[in-house]
């Protein structure tokens, strides 16, 4: 058996190389125990150039993951039509070389596609509504991919994070040192998700074979103002003040959902869910 990772020199990519390497049998039958990964990334396998990512078939994968992906909001707001190039047609094509493989596909997308206007964390049923060019972008692949293959996961995450890498924690550690304080907003909420929580998630739920839309984030959600509060607790710079902005105090590209934590209802119901994203946080650390 033979799994592909698209976008393997991304954190998550990463992160499912780490998990699958040290992979141990569940009780019962594990589908993935002896499985062949093979990862693949630019500039070898770009995924917006079809004739490169038509090879993906001869490679007879029995699942591709598919975490390559444009995944700056900010960037993605400046050139949408990039966005879409990547997210939209290039998941089009990891699809397409899915189906003429005859192979399943997890589709990596984001709590960005709905708008953030509810009151409560979003179901994995919730009518998708996304408000700027990322969420956009990612809701397009969904459909494509869901247009093209029967045998497919679609995997909404959020604020994924993980050691080093540029991401949220690595940026607030990084304006802590240089700037002895902290402005966040703190009128947008999600969920922090740990790559190496997510990636083993990934892998549990390719072993179902139970395919349909998931959320599978860590357990809890908070502001970016928490989140930044936690991350200097933890990392020892407890000192550093920390002040909540609102958003339109600060400026950027992309207008991101205030509020849209994701609930992981059809994981847990079969037995995957995430540790508290500040367990999670204290790992990373």
């Amino acid at each position: 058996m033979r799994l592909v990772v698209t976008g393997a020199h991304g954190p998550l990519g990463k992160s499912i190389q780490a998990a699958h390497s040290g992979l141990h049998p569940r009780p019962g039958p594990c589908r993935l125990a002896g499985a062949e990964l093979i990862p693949v990334d630019v500039p070898d396998w770009d995924i917006t150039d079809p004739d490169q990512v038509s090879r993906l078939a001869d490679v007879k994968p029995a699942v591709v993951i598919h975490c390559a992906a444009m995944t700056d909001v900010d960037s993605c707001a400046r050139n949408p039509e990039l966005a879409f190039k990547v997210n939209a047609f290039g998941t089009q094509n990891v699809a397409l070389a899915c189906q003429r493989a005859n192979a399943a596909m997890v589709c990596v997308s984001t709590n960005e596609v709905f708008d953030g206007t509810a009151s409560r964390p979003y179901l994995e049923f919730d009518a998708t509504h996304p408000i700027n060019p990322y969420g956009l972008s990612k809701l397009a692949g969904e459909q494509m991919a869901s247009r093209l293959l029967h045998r497919l996961y679609i995997v909404r995450i959020s604020w994924l994070f993980d050691r080093g890498g540029n991401n949220f924690v690595s940026k607030i550690l990084a304006g802590a040192d240089q700037r002895g304080q902290l402005q966040v907003v703190s009128d947008e909420v999600a969920n922090p998700t740990y790559a190496p929580d997510l990636a083993a998630a990934i892998l549990h739920l390719i072993e179902t074979e139970h395919y349909g839309i998931y959320h599978l984030v860590n357990k809890g959600h908070c502001s970016r103002y928490e989140f930044a509060q936690e991350i200097v607790r933890q990392a020892g710079r407890g000192d550093i003040p920390v002040h909540p902005i609102t958003s339109d105090q600060f400026q950027r590209a992309s207008t991101p959902p205030a509020f849209a934590p994701l609930d992981n209802t059809v994981g847990a119901s079969l037995g995957i869910e995430l540790r508290p994203w500040q367990e999670a946080l204290g790992d990373c650390f």
